[in-house]
């Protein structure tokens, strides 16, 4: 059999199962085994395994339960409620003062843990009710929390970008810093949006009560300690790992440590918050790590079998210009972003995409950046769109599915437009990784 009817036969019987809502995890896995037995025979299972061994043992690899531990750890202990009333400071007498308020915190919470279920349906049990009880439009508040909750795709520490670093064999601390301005630039787009549409029509956002504006100056004081302990968190993470002082696996350790010592000066550390953020990490990273066994022995068996080097040139033999191909990648990874989840996305198409990117002399830095801002798409866009469904699980119940992801539209559109910025401007992913290079 050829590798081009064998390829065929593998997207078929992969949709096959999907359809019959077979988890992803266990569809590569199966088809990692069929193909090694149907091209290899039983002598090629070891390779398999080896495949698996080979991605499990990278070091690199710790970091994602120990900054999905971090994430559990501050959720739980009031961090953010902190965090989210010191925001009033700055935002308060804004345009759509407490939709920006939300961003704000949206992005700080992005930088201290990257994990974005749980910072959606924190913003979602916070923001939320304080949005419809002021009168806020519903979408206008729902897109807010989901686009903003979202930011912990580009926002470092992103688990994301630590995937694709690994995937594609590429500095995860470059990525990182990559990741800061286009972040940073989306979260402008959201706030943009925010006002404008506020100043344009005052009644999809009112105005905080005067009682609630006008602040004296020792409240103001006492909201501004919620900043120092995210700050403290930032630094001591971020810092350690642009400083030089630690590596992204360490730092990750170091952040985990920092949960732990800000749950106990807020006085919120038990062995009950300690056992369930243990849980809820094993829960995570078990469907992580799942995923990952599936579908790296996958791409290890069709590898051998050529698929990898036949796509890879099918993509580059497209006679099409270097920018037009990287635009067929995006639209690709736009459409699997509807139907399956980022971890499977990364791990199926990058080993493909990323020897075609570096042999059209593109930087996989830049690209990968480019991947985490389409994966922003794919978690707001239906009919899968998790953003949606974590939100879904914490709203008032008159709040439907549909209504959410309509209010999501105007959010994909402005993830599409910094897409479109980051393809046009190189440089906003760039600029800062060639700064700490020297």
């Amino acid at each position: 059999m050829g590798i081009e009817t064998a390829t065929i036969l593998i997207i078929a019987v992969m949709l096959g199962f999907m359809l019959l809502g077979v988890p992803l995890a266990w569809t590569t896995m199966a088809l990692a085994v069929g193909c090694t037995l149907l091209w290899l025979g039983p002598a090629g299972l070891p390779l398999v395994a080896s495949r698996v061994y080979g991605f499990i043992n990278e070091y690199v690899l710790v970091a994602v339960p120990l900054f999905v531990f971090m994430a559990c750890v501050l959720e739980r202990s009031g961090v953010a409620h902190d965090l989210y009333d010191a925001m009033r400071v700055f935002a308060g007498r804004l345009p759509g003062g407490v939709a920006v308020q939300t961003t704000l915190v949206a992005i700080v919470m992005a930088a201290m843990t990257g994990i974005i279920g749980g910072e959606i349906v924190l913003l979602g049990l916070i923001a939320l009710p304080q949005m419809l009880r002021l009168g806020y439009d519903q979408k206008l508040a729902i897109g807010t929390i989901c686009a903003g909750g979202s930011l912990g795709t580009m926002i470092p520490p992103s688990i994301v970008l630590i995937v694709y670093g690994l995937t594609a064999g590429v500095s995860i601390g470059d990525l990182f810093l990559g990741g800061v301005l286009p972040g940073l630039l989306l979260a402008g787009f959201y706030i943009t949006y925010i006002i404008t549409r506020s100043v344009l029509n005052p009644a999809l956002a009112p105005q905080l009560p005067a009682d609630q504006l006008d602040i004296p100056l020792a409240e103001k004081l006492r909201l501004l300690k919620g900043l120092i302990l995210p700050i403290l968190i930032i630094i001591w993470v971020l810092g350690s790992i642009y400083g030089g002082i630690a590596s992204v696996t360490e730092a990750a350790g170091v952040g985990a440590v920092a949960a732990l010592l800000a749950a106990a000066v807020r006085g919120e550390f038990s062995m009950a918050l300690l056992w369930e953020a243990m849980q809820r990490t094993m829960s995570t990273v078990g469907i992580i790590i799942w995923l990952t066994l599936g579908a790296n022995a996958f791409i290890g068996i069709y590898n051998i079998m050529g698929g990898t080097r036949y796509l890879s040139g099918a993509i580059a033999g497209l006679p099409l210009e270097p920018w037009q191909i990287i635009l067929v990648m995006m639209l690709i990874l736009f459409v699997l972003g509807m139907v399956l989840d980022w971890i499977g996305i990364t791990l199926l198409t990058m080993p493909i995409f990323v020897p075609v990117i570096i042999d059209l002399g593109y930087d996989p830095v830049w690209f990968g950046i480019l991947f985490c801002m389409n994966m922003q798409c794919s978690f707001l866009t239906p009919p899968f769109g998790p953003a949606a469904f974590y939100l879904k699980s914490v709203a008032p119940p008159n709040i439907q599915l549909q209504t959410i992801f309509g209010a999501l539209l105007p959010f994909i559109g402005m993830q599409i437009l910094a897409l479109f910025f980051l393809l046009v401007f190189p440089q906003l992913a760039l600029w800062l990784p060639s700064l700490a290079r020297g």
